[in-house]
């Protein structure tokens, strides 16, 4: 952890809930109550509806690889990653993370569109989790 050298998120009243959950190893997400719809990043109301009606819950933390790049080039913190994959994943509950895989070759063979993922959470401090996903196995 004390070698990390990459960005730091920093939480927010907003987002505390998000890093709360991040650091019990649950992916927590937010809902419109009007609509019932899920939502990422988190904010203090609905994008849907602009309302305040809106609650957390335990997402499942599985979802697919929606899209990604394979960054080659050495970027500040990153200088002895490459290559590595810049991701979309699709959760199961409808929303799109911007995230890593991890635990996967980085390569257009092993990286391959709508496999299942599974969150995994890296700690980067004693109060940050990051959720980054996995192949799911089996």
């Amino acid at each position: 952890m004390a070698d990390y050298k990459k960005a730091i998120p920093v939480p927010t009243p907003e987002t505390q809930h998000f890093w709360d959950g991040c650091q019990r190893g649950e992916l927590i997400l937010q809902r419109c109550k009007d609509t019932g719809k899920a939502y990422f990043p988190p904010r203090p109301f609905s994008p849907f509806t602009g309302s305040k009606n809106i609650e957390t819950f335990k997402a499942s933390g599985r979802g697919v690889l929606y899209s990604y790049v394979i960054n080659h080039r050495p970027a500040k913190g990153f200088e002895n990653e490459a290559p590595y994959a810049i991701a979309v994943v699709r959760l199961d509950e409808g929303v799109n993370m911007m995230t890593n895989i991890v635990e996967c070759e980085q390569t257009p063979e092993a990286l391959q569109l709508d496999m299942p993922v599974e969150v995994v959470f890296e700690q980067i401090t004693d109060k940050i989790n990051l959720p980054k996903f996995r192949p799911v196995k089996g």
